[in-house]
């Protein structure tokens, strides 16, 4: 139930990211629905080995690779779907931070609650 939940928030969370940025449109809500997915699968598979084979120049750059990294997951799932359109790399670095930090509440949100007392 949580997953189902987390990923309808996320998918939310992705066309308030096109209604605040104008970089990045996505159609409606079925769209985000898939986008959102499309994106959790890239961040699940691709992501992981992205980061490995980088790991030299993420280090270097002491992680802000990472966010590069970020931003070609989320241009990755536009170019994969048509109710998803980001402009560019530009655009997809902004949307894909704008996209984690939503994500972040989210993720806060549904957390569990530790009661102390």
């Amino acid at each position: 139930m949580r997953i189902v939940l987390k990923w309808l928030l996320s998918a939310v969370a992705l066309l308030a990211v096109g209604y605040v940025f104008s970089g990045v449109q996505v159609v409606n809500f079925g769209a985000a629905l898939i986008a959102a997915a499309v994106i959790g699968l890239l961040n699940a598979v691709v992501r992981p080995v992205l980061v490995v084979l980088t790991l030299p120049v993420t280090i270097v750059t002491l992680g802000l690779f990472l966010f590069v990294i970020n931003a070609l997951m989320f241009w990755s799932a536009s170019g994969l779907l048509g109710g998803f359109h980001v402009n560019g790399f530009g655009a997809a670095l902004l949307g894909s931070l704008i996209y984690s930090a939503l994500g972040l509440l989210i993720d806060a949100a549904l957390s569990p609650r530790v009661r102390v007392g």
